[in-house]
């Protein structure tokens, strides 16, 4: 990768999108939080800087700033709302605390040409932006100019060809400016001169490299989960180290109707990777009988999946590396942008403690890569369609989407009404249009009337969602007769249920799972 923008979080909760629209361009993007940032833009690969929005003031002395070494490094700087905002008050320039706000839809009149507007936006134009700012440029500093004007910002975007230094108090990143990804797109190619040849093809190509620098002739150990993410970990690994690698899959007895047996069919006759298949499930489910706990149940999984998948690992004489399908936004997310923890809103099950007990060291490929891109990686491993467009699974599986006390008998029946709805949008050609779709068995039981007969029997929901990145989400819009037509099949062909409902709620204020 000899390109790529370098973005400067200031705590946007949308900076991913800005690394996305960049990559749609062919331009790798990296984030970085600003307060480590100054080691980062040493790098001479990147050709172009990107400032994001945030919620602090400018006008607050303690608040955000770039490094110094943003401005003297010679290549261009877009600053997005916060990221105008601390340019100009950097340069020279003024910001205000403003009476009148902007949050929301806006237009802005195109008062001048520049080159990010180049071809998208012209002089005497009015367009729709998406503004979400309390502050405002009051006076912009040497060199700069105005190019366009909003009710309430006066300073709406701003330019310095020479310097190629641009500002725009709106969000391009976002849908709800229309020409944003076009903005954008003229900043990474025209004006910081990016190649626009970062492919998938050249990712698997450099992965592959830096993977075989990494291990040399070790050995590596993946734990595959059933789902896309360790998946492609483990065939990327295999191309670039062949039986260098093991794969070691613990089915827990938690997951969907016969996607364990999937799991080892594709990788023992389609791959040929050496495959350690441990069941598991009795030792897993008696451990979870009766609990009751979402956050009981998550860290019993993940203490026993470290028990088994470390005693396996013994067995075949242990390994000098653990590869794991970590990707970009576990990694942004790991790291506020002020530096401090997060709120925890859920524990994570992964095998993230096993490299101190076990004396590992980490493989994780796909760390720079969003979800979207690791399902082009599959396609481009030559991964099959269905398996690399799989909905996304969690690791604790099918027992966070029993609220409640967890028993064999509510898991196989949930698995039943689960593979009826998937079986349905299947059938209405919806599944890839749905980032992903569950059932979820609720600890309630409602009367009902089957056969001219009473039934006490539990109530099934319903969830699918569309998304991006899983980072927020919207319901999937069905039309009732779709939702008829699954609730008779559970109801009638699942001995237990006998009340479907959907859920409507987005995330947020909801997660995508229930627990």
């Amino acid at each position: 990768m000899t390109d790529r923008i370098l973005i400067i979080d200031f705590g946007s909760q949308v900076t991913q999108l800005i690394a996305r629209r960049v990559r749609e361009q062919g331009v790798y993007s990296d984030i970085v939080p600003f307060n480590n940032a100054e080691g980062a833009i040493d790098d001479p690969s990147i050709k172009g800087i990107i400032l994001s929005g945030g919620p602090a003031s400018v006008t607050e002395a303690t608040t955000p700033r770039a490094p110094d070494g943003v401005y003297e490094k010679g290549v261009p700087v877009l600053g997005i709302c916060y990221g105008e905002q601390t340019m100009c008050a950097q340069l020279g320039g003024d910001v205000e605390a403003s009476d009148h706000r902007e949050f929301g839809r806006a237009f802005v009149e195109i008062r001048d040409g520049c080159a990010l507007f180049d071809g998208v936006w012209a002089p005497g134009e009015r367009h729709q932006v998406w503004m979400s700012h309390g502050d405002r440029v009051n006076a912009i500093p040497e060199g700069f100019r105005v190019v366009a004007v909003s009710d309430n910002a006066p300073f709406a975007a701003i330019a310095d060809d020479e310097r190629g230094f641009y500002g725009v108090q709106f969000h391009p990143e976002v849908m709800h400016t229309p020409d944003g990804a076009r903005l954008i797109a003229n900043f990474a190619l025209k004006v910081a001169g990016c190649a626009g040849d970062w492919t998938m093809a050249s990712f698997k190509e450099d992965a592959i490299r830096r993977i075989r620098e990494q291990v040399g002739d070790g050995r590596v150990i993946c734990g595959l989960s059933g789902g896309v993410d360790s998946a492609v970990t483990a065939v990327l690994i295999h191309e670039a180290i062949g039986e260098q690698l093991t794969c070691i899959f613990v089915d827990h007895g938690l997951m969907r109707l016969g996607e364990a047996d999937e799991v080892v069919r594709l990788f023992r006759d389609a791959y040929n990777i050496p495959l350690v298949n441990v069941d598991a499930s009795d030792l897993f489910l008696g451990e979870l009988d009766g609990v009751s706990d979402p956050e009981a149940k998550r860290k019993t999984i993940g203490r026993l999946f470290i028990d088994v998948f470390e005693a396996e690992a013994k067995k075949i004489g242990g390994a000098d590396f653990l590869a794991q399908g970590t990707l970009y936004p576990d990694v942004i997310e790991s790291v506020s942008f002020a530096g401090g923890p997060s709120v925890t809103i859920k524990s994570h099950h992964n095998v993230g403690g096993l490299p101190e007990r076990m004396n590992m060291t980490l493989v994780e490929p796909l760390r720079e890569l969003f979800k979207d891109e690791v399902r082009a990686l599959g396609a481009e491993l030559g991964m099959p369609e269905h398996f690399v467009g799989r909905h996304p699974f969690p690791g604790p599986g099918l027992a966070i989407r029993i609220p409640g006390a967890l028993s064999r008998d509510r898991l196989e029946t949930l698995r039943k009404a689960d593979a009826i709805y998937l079986e349905e949008i299947r059938k209405a050609g919806l599944y890839d249009a749905i980032w992903q779709a569950f059932a979820v068995l609720l600890p309630v039981q409602t009367v009902g009337v089957m056969g001219d007969a009473r039934t006490y029997e539990h109530v099934c929901a319903l969830r699918a969602v569309t998304s991006t990145d899983g980072m927020t989400a919207d319901y999937y819009p069905f039309d009732h007769d779709f939702l008829g037509r699954v609730s008779t099949r559970i109801i009638n062909e699942v001995k237990g249920i006998n009340r479907v409902v959907y859920d409507v709620t987005s995330k947020p204020p909801g997660t995508i799972e229930w627990e």
